[in-house]
């Protein structure tokens, strides 16, 4: 997964209805890049470099693990299907929606095609003046002066005024808010750590994920599970509930909420389809006087994976200890967390069918999954 990166995009639009052009550009923004931060003020402006219609700017600032070439393809396609048609001539002309990119992180990119820190952003105060309401502390690395300076300081003379337009974030950072704690569980290579992450990091939560790679049995495991099988699941277990007990006991003032990428009965369909019969009666009986002292989630999320996929995941994340894992033994453990789901009428269980989806490299999917835990 790439690394999250705060992004300023600047918005204009003088053909059309203006404000509903900027409003759907921003829905699309959230829609296929990424979450919403902070949007500036509306400013009508005259138009800059060429004569006509006056235009309707803003300013905004978003969160997107995409890089900066795949995100400049992505503003572009926005401007396509809201009706922006390709440039007849080298001249300035009106447009129903302008989209640029300002600032990506901290970086610097000088090519032909894409500059960022954009190149005109110093000399146009009808993006500093919007700029100046999301970052004005913010310094520009080539200049090292902060936004609010430039705008002081910028020759400009074009006319910015602020109107009572206000555009709505199509992001919420508190839809999670109803909830404590979150489980999300999957098979193996079902992506439940990394909707775990993606959620926590999107909406503030704390985040638990199982320390499996700790495990000094998990490989030995792989090579010979009749041996190591027993040992190996009262590890995780002891583990995985001085984990859950910690973490969730350790209340956070700055999160809200908790979100794990496993629930302790994990361990209880996994040891049944690893263990023999007369072992697993004695881990149950460990598993039961701990399982009535944990402190149950908000909502159990299960992602469900085709085997097919899930060994395509396994493959691709290359963990040299997985690279052997049959078939069989995966669809005996979807079976497993089926049958517990079926015995535990107390829990709220959310199935989530992602043979389909890709919610690591489609923010359209990822969104669409939210919904489906929310709703």
């Amino acid at each position: 997964m790439d690394s999250l990166q705060k992004i300023l995009i600047s918005l204009g639009s003088n053909q059309g209805n203006r404000i509903e052009n900027l409003q759907m550009a921003i829905d699309h923004i959230y829609q296929t890049i990424g979450n919403t931060i902070a949007i500036s003020n509306v400013y009508k402006t005259e138009a800059w470099g060429f004569s006509s219609t006056s235009f309707l700017n803003c300013c905004i600032q978003i969160t997107s693990e995409m890089c900066p070439n795949s995100l400049l393809t992505a503003l572009q396609q926005i401007e396509k299907e809201l009706g922006r048609q390709q440039k007849q001539t080298d001249t300035y002309e009106a447009r129903p929606i302008d989209l640029d990119i300002l600032f990506y992180g901290d970086e610097t990119i000088a090519e032909t095609h894409l500059q960022i820190p954009h190149i005109h952003l110093a000399a146009r105060k009808f993006v500093l003046q919007p700029l100046a309401d999301i970052i004005p502390k913010f310094k520009h690395a080539k200049f090292n002066t902060t936004i609010s300076e430039l705008l002081v300081n910028c020759s400009d003379a074009g006319s910015v005024i602020k109107t009572d337009f206000i555009l709505k974030n199509p992001f919420d950072m508190h839809r999670f808010s109803k909830f404590n704690f979150i489980t999300i569980e999957g098979n193996i290579g079902s992506g439940k750590t990394s909707l775990a992450t993606k959620i926590s990091e999107d909406f503030n939560a704390k985040l638990i994920l199982e320390r499996f790679a700790d495990n000094a049995f998990l490989p030995k495991f792989y090579e010979d599970q009749t041996r190591f099988a027993f040992p190996l699941e009262m590890s995780f277990l002891a583990d995985r509930y001085k984990q859950l007990s910690d973490d969730i006991a350790q209340y956070d003032l700055f999160k809200e909420f908790v979100v794990a990428d496993y629930h302790i009965s994990k361990s209880l369909t996994f040891a049944k389809v690893t263990l023999p019969e007369d072992e697993f009666d004695l881990y149950r009986r460990f598993f039961n006087v701990i399982y009535k002292d944990m402190q149950q989630p908000d909502v159990y999320v299960y992602l469900y994976q085709n085997t097919e996929r899930l060994l395509q995941n396994i493959e691709k994340r290359g963990r040299d200890y997985e690279q052997n894992i049959a078939p069989d033994y995966l669809e005996n453990i979807n079976k497993g967390y089926v049958a517990f789901m079926k015995t535990q009428p107390q829990l709220k269980i959310k199935v989530i069918d992602v043979s389909s989806l890709d919610f690591v490299k489609n923010r359209k999917d990822y969104l669409q999954i939210l919904d489906l835990i929310l709703g």
